[in-house]
């Protein structure tokens, strides 16, 4: 295993979207298992029970700092909720581009309201928030690239949660919120997640 923390990010993301795969597959044994892990992970969202979702979590590694750990347990319990993820390798990924792909499906303004309360938030009320905006973006079938959420998450609620890289992410979720839609390539549809390992 790679000791790069953005590879270990990517396997543990790699992991999550061969559940997405399971659970949409044929194969009952493989969607019910599916369906168990993410019910595992959906611990992760609740204070004193995250034990649990770190038997799903950790299964195929785990973060070298060990402030990251609690990162990944609300990543997975936020995937749990939409397991519904893109891969968009040359266009915008940030979360405010789901919101943004959101905004033109529904043109509502409640949606930029969603954004800048997230980008208001500090780091003990994110979380919180974060669930809210998933369970919409799930609501409308609009998919989140779920390995940038990893990797701005733990700046966000990294020790430098303060610092220029905790604003350049706000500014670059902003950023992507407002990009007109000529700015998504053709490759930013939802793609098949890779096999389970």
């Amino acid at each position: 295993m790679s000791d790069s923390p953005r590879e270990r990010r990517h396997t543990y993301v790699k992991h999550l979207r061969g559940l997405e795969k399971a659970l949409r597959s044929e194969n009952r044994s493989a969607a019910a298992e599916a369906r168990r892990s993410l019910a595992h992970l959906r611990y992760g969202l609740v204070e004193g029970r995250q034990h649990q979702a770190s038997v799903v979590a950790f299964r195929r590694g785990q973060p070298q700092e060990p402030e990251e750990a609690k990162i990944w347990l609300l990543l997975g319990g936020l995937f749990a909720l939409h397991p519904l993820s893109w891969e968009n390798p040359s266009g915008p990924r940030s979360l405010g581009a789901s919101l943004g792909r959101l905004q033109k499906k529904l043109d509502s303004s409640r949606v930029e309201r969603r954004l800048s309360a997230l980008l208001a938030m500090d780091l003990d009320s994110l979380p919180h928030h974060l669930r809210q905006t998933i369970r919409l973006l799930s609501s409308h079938d609009v998919p989140v690239h779920y390995e940038q959420l990893l990797d701005d998450l733990a700046v966000l609620l990294g020790r430098n949660h303060r610092g220029d890289l905790a604003s350049d992410v706000r500014l670059r979720w902003a950023r992507e919120y407002h990009m007109p839609a000529s700015a998504e390539t053709p490759q930013d549809s939802p793609d098949l997640p890779e096999t389970a390992e």
